[in-house]
């Protein structure tokens, strides 16, 4: 064997003991949180975990009126259960999707409230929808947080002073407040403000949700602020020169030439703004928003099963940040100069 076949061989060979190493430095983690979890006295009832992502429910159809069962009409599988009202012309019509689990016969006498009918129907559980809520809501702040930072970047390296001072006062008083006491001001302070107007005006009040989403949203966008403006300022400044020779203006320069170099040096960065905003929107919790975090605590207090919840909640956040992250790496693969 030649000196170079050996240099390949022992690199190829030490290559794979480092892998070994790592995964039995994961297995030694997994063994000894194992090991601590049989050290404490608690039932593990994960069986019952399930049903807090989808739970197939039983759903009543109650009767609004007072009144007699007229007469209950076949439809399909299912049947149209139709109530005289007492004392009335007025006859009530009620759809049951399958009419083996009616509860009422012909002729009997129902009173407001009195089941009628139920049905079974397959629903999203606690901790599926606390994590539609938590992706919707990140999806939404992700957007408005770019489309925040990309002109506030602009702005903060334009020559005019207006735009320039009114993006540096931005970023630093959102980056110099935490986000916890600006969802508060969000939500107690403008949020009353602006619902009152509205029903002032006639005008339906916005929910909790969009304050959310608006916190959220401004506070990343300081961030990618800075992200954008460092990344535009990283390309040179003969590129601005050349193109401003082509004939091409400033907003053209700026769209064509500098925003698609500077994309793929920030690509980076604003991944892990994007993830942190993920885990920050835990937060949203304190103004009655169910995303993942409020949802599993109140799982937590109806069964009594914490270390089962935190642990899933654990999971269904590392499955959206690193789906997220995974995406960010195509994007840069995509993005790449060859």
């Amino acid at each position: 064997m030649n000196g170079s076949a050996l240099a390949g061989y022992r690199s190829k060979a030490n290559y794979y003991m480092w892998i070994g190493i790592f995964f039995a430095l994961i297995g030694g983690i997994i063994l000894m949180l194992y090991l601590a979890t049989r050290q404490i006295d608690y039932v593990w009832r994960w069986y019952s975990m399930p049903r807090y992502f989808a739970h197939e429910a039983e759903i009543e159809i109650p009767a609004q009126v007072l009144g007699t069962v007229e007469s209950i009409t076949p439809e399909g599988k299912g049947a149209v259960i139709r109530v005289a009202e007492e004392d009335t012309d007025n006859v009530e019509s009620y759809s049951v999707p399958d009419r083996k689990e009616i509860r009422v016969d012909d002729g009997d006498f129902v009173y407001p409230g009195d089941v009628l009918a139920i049905y079974r129907k397959w629903r999203p559980g606690l901790l599926a929808q606390g994590m539609w809520i938590t992706l919707k809501v990140s999806l939404y702040a992700i957007v408005f947080g770019i489309a925040i930072g990309l002109l506030g970047g602009i702005a903060r390296i334009s020559s005019n002073p207006a735009a320039k001072w009114a993006s540096i006062t931005y970023v630093e008083l959102i980056r110099g407040s935490p986000l916890l006491v600006q969802i508060f001001i969000w939500y107690f302070v403008l949020a009353t403000l602006i619902n009152q107007l509205l029903l002032k005006w006639g005008i339906p009040e916005i929910s909790a949700l969009w304050y959310g989403v608006a916190s959220l949203a401004f506070f990343a966008g300081a961030y990618v602020t800075e992200i954008v403006r460092a990344g535009i300022q990283s390309i040179h400044r003969g590129q601005i020169e050349a193109s401003r020779s082509l004939g091409m203006n400033a907003a053209q320069c700026m769209w064509y030439v500098i925003l698609p170099q500077a994309l793929r040096r920030i690509l980076p960065p604003l991944a892990g703004q994007f993830i942190t905003l993920i885990k920050d929107s835990s937060l949203l919790g304190i103004i009655a928003i169910r995303e993942l975090t409020k949802a599993t605590r109140e799982g937590i207090t109806t069964s009594l099963q914490p270390y089962e919840f935190w642990f899933t909640c654990a999971i269904l956040y590392l499955i959206l940040t690193f789906t997220l992250s995974m995406f960010v790496q195509w994007l840069e693969r995509r993005t790449a100069t060859p």
